[in-house]
């Protein structure tokens, strides 16, 4: 049998077009104020976190990947604790702020700046820009800050934002602050398990793909 080439009714358009509006008007709006849950590509899911939003002063509201490309995330460790980072991201006065940051005794997770802004992290520009930055509760010279809770919670989040934005999970692409150009800061130290941290990325990243 010959396809049937003619064109479609217009009942049939209204129809579909009746349908698409209909599905539309039942796709659930993000509350006012909440952090945005973005999808990531391969299944690998972002795990719930809080919206624990940073001042204004403390990042450059843009576009992002539109404007910018996103192909790095930048590990830190926040010298301070938990509670008290979330304390000074909120601080105009404090110019930074990581967009996320993870508590040391059960990986609880706070986002501080959406992704499509760029986060005043790194202090260089270029790698802001173009990067994800990652706070970590503790302190560099002591790894008991360092749980099992807080590498799997952060792990999981790396991989999401490493299959959304289509970011190689390897140490060219996933570093850690001190090896930003041009910065100071040696974060986040001789007691980071990289190899541990890496591993547990991969397990995230294909685990959660389905």
């Amino acid at each position: 049998m010959e396809p049937d080439h003619r064109r479609p009714d217009r009942r049939r358009l209204l129809t579909g077009a009746a349908a698409l509006a209909a599905s539309a008007a039942l796709t659930p709006l993000t509350a006012a104020g909440a952090a945005p849950r973005p999808q990531a590509r391969r299944g690998s899911a972002y795990p719930p976190h809080r919206w624990a939003p940073a001042s204004p002063s403390n990042f450059t509201a843009a576009n992002r990947p539109a404007k910018y490309p996103v192909d790095m995330v930048v590990i830190h460790v926040t010298q301070e604790t938990y509670k008290n980072t979330l304390k000074l991201f909120k601080s105009p006065r404090h110019k930074a702020a990581a967009h996320y940051v993870v508590r040391s005794a059960d990986g609880a997770l706070a986002q501080c700046v959406r992704e499509h802004d760029v986060a005043w992290h790194a202090g260089n520009w270029g790698y802001n820009t173009r990067s994800i930055g990652i706070e970590h509760e503790g302190w560099i010279d002591d790894p008991t800050w360092f749980t099992d809770e807080l590498y799997a919670q952060s792990a999981r989040l790396t991989a999401a934002i490493c299959g959304r934005y289509g970011i190689p999970v390897d140490r060219e692409h996933i570093v850690g602050h001190v090896e930003v150009p041009g910065t100071d800061h040696t974060d986040p130290g001789e007691f980071w398990d990289w190899a541990r941290y890496l591993q547990l990325v991969h397990e995230a990243s294909w685990g959660s793909a389905g």
